[in-house]
């Protein structure tokens, strides 16, 4: 029987997805959409093009199909630019890209627990029974090759350990199969893979339950690759400068945001026979490869929601030119969460870390003050064998401080002049554990059901200079050649008459220029 419950609710307080669009409305980064869209491929195509032109986030307030009913808002690109970073973590516009990796590394060591409250607004209204239909709510087709509508793809996905009892929050797809079934990928190296296998030992079922619509603190942070020992929670509470308000669930014993816009309950069972078909879909690499096959099935017990709530969802898929909201998670908190796996794995002298956007995590660049012989190697290995490498670190470059890791033509150089593979210099270890969804590994070998997980040949290419040299005395002792530079002495003098000389620098773009200034002239470069 149908079962629908209405709550008194109770007085919003503290950061929600409301609280959030209005900041983004006040510092330019909101548009209200009027226009008519479709759900099917209009939103994600709209999407795809604003988040090229590095746009604002879209709330989408009249979509075909869901002019009026249960939903007929949805928001997408929230968090699909370097502004809205920086709007959310409280930092100057003018804050290199440098300053907000250190500064997340150093959030991340100050967590915040959440606290328990009795109710909130995401309790407003409650769906059990018949009254449950994932229809009700306008969850795109996001590509034309899509299998589906995928519902999360930018959410907070809770299970729970059930040996300590502490939770998980994740970022995992799913596919709305039937009004209260949803196909999710699950794979077991991650945080509720883990989870899952607790419970399929035992027989018994995974109870999930999942946040759409708070903050967008929380997809930033359940769509990042923390150590399994930290909770998503206390790293969302670090950022906001406070604690994250949990109520719990009315059919699952899990806790979710009280302000959540809305809330999916259910569980997974182990059994393969409960399986169904999801997929394809366009996935993170930019793709859409792959075919459809059985995957775990949420079975929905109950959704709870706030009056007239507000959908939230991401589209996928990175190339060039075409960032996703991924996007920006890979090249700030992803390269924050690697800096500190590196210091707790004992690497030392780690100076910067940088997962370029458009490789969403699968390539990542290590900056050090070499300290001793195989420094690179244990930068890649630290990072290997953490449960991260699961989806990142495929391809591992380490470099020194005198190499920016945020310009191609650094690295390139780098690459050029630094590197010798009869050196010992490229590194290649496996086949190991990988994405399932990298379309360069064959599709036999990346197949979930049978190996639980993708396979990747891994790579490291030390781009550091060679240790293995002798000294040599025509180089004042260094292993490697002095690099050409202007003497201190001259710098100082040509910036002292360059008003002089009438060359200007109005010429050049503003990034060229900030590349150019003086002070990082006069830096003296390391030498061994």
């Amino acid at each position: 029987m149908a079962k629908t419950t209405k709550r008194a609710p109770k007085k919003e307080s503290g950061p929600s997805l409301r609280t959030w669009l209005a900041d983004l409305e006040k510092a330019g980064e909101l548009r209200r959409i009027g226009a008519k869209v479709d759900w099917d491929q209009e939103i994600g195509a709209l999407a795809r093009i604003n988040l090229s032109m590095g746009g604002p986030g879209l709330l989408f307030e009249n979509i075909k199909d869901y002019e009026k009913g249960r939903c007929t808002r949805f928001f997408t690109c929230g968090m699909s630019n370097r502004r809205q970073v920086l709007l959310m973590l409280g930092l100057p516009a003018d804050t290199p890209d440098r300053a907000i990796v250190r500064h997340l590394k150093e959030t991340y060591q100050k967590p915040i627990p959440p606290r328990r409250v009795k109710s909130g607004p995401v309790k407003e209204n409650i769906l059990k029974g018949r009254a449950i239909d994932l229809y009700d709510f306008p969850v795109p087709k996001w590509h034309h090759l899509d299998g589906g509508r995928f519902l999360d793809t930018f959410c907070g996905v809770v299970t729970k350990d059930a040996r300590t009892g502490r939770p998980n929050v994740g970022l995992y797809r799913g596919q709305v199969l039937d009004r209260d079934k949803i196909g999710k990928l699950l794979i077991p190296t991650q945080g509720w893979g883990g989870h899952f296998l607790q419970v399929k030992e035992k027989r018994q079922r995974l109870e999930v339950a999942i946040a759409h619509g708070w903050h967008d603190v929380m997809p930033f942070c359940a769509g990042s690759p923390f150590p399994k020992h930290i909770c998503e929670w206390d790293m969302m509470g670090a950022i906001l400068g406070r604690p994250v308000d949990l109520v719990r669930c009315e059919t699952v014993d899990l806790e979710v945001p009280a302000s959540a816009e809305i809330v999916v309950e259910g569980y997974i069972d182990p059994d393969p026979a409960t399986f169904m078909v999801e997929g394809p879909f366009g996935e993170y690499p930019g793709y859409c490869g792959g075919k459809p096959t059985p995957k775990p099935v949420l079975k929905v017990t109950a959704i709870t929601h706030r009056d007239q709530p507000i959908l939230r969802g991401a589209l996928e898929g990175a190339r060039p030119g075409f960032p996703s909201e991924d996007s920006v998670l890979c090249a700030y908190s992803w390269s924050a969460i690697a800096w500190n796996m590196l210091e707790a794995a004992g690497v030392a002298n780690v100076t910067d870390v940088w997962m370029a956007p458009v490789s969403t995590g699968t390539n990542i660049v290590v900056q050090i003050r070499k300290a001793y012989r195989g420094h690179a190697q244990q930068v890649a290995t630290a990072l290997w064998g953490t449960s991260a490498g699961q989806w990142f670190f495929k391809n591992v470059m380490v470099v020194e401080e005198d190499i920016d890791l945020r310009d191609p033509a650094a690295l390139d150089w780098a690459m050029a002049f630094r590197v010798n593979a009869g050196q010992g210099q490229l590194l290649t270890f496996g086949p190991t554990f990988g994405s399932v969804l990298d379309p360069s590994t064959p599709r036999d070998q990346a197949n979930p059901a049978k190996y639980g997980t993708g396979q990747w040949t891994r790579v490291l290419i030390d781009a550091t200079r060679n240790w293995e040299f002798e000294r040599n005395p025509d180089w004042g002792d260094r292993r490697f050649p002095p690099v050409n530079t202007i003497p201190v002495a001259l710098e100082r003098q040509i910036k002292k008459r360059w008003a002089e000389y009438g060359i200007g620098m109005s010429y050049l773009d503003e990034a060229k220029r900030e590349q150019l200034t003086f002070e990082q002239l006069s830096k003296v470069l390391p030498e061994v």
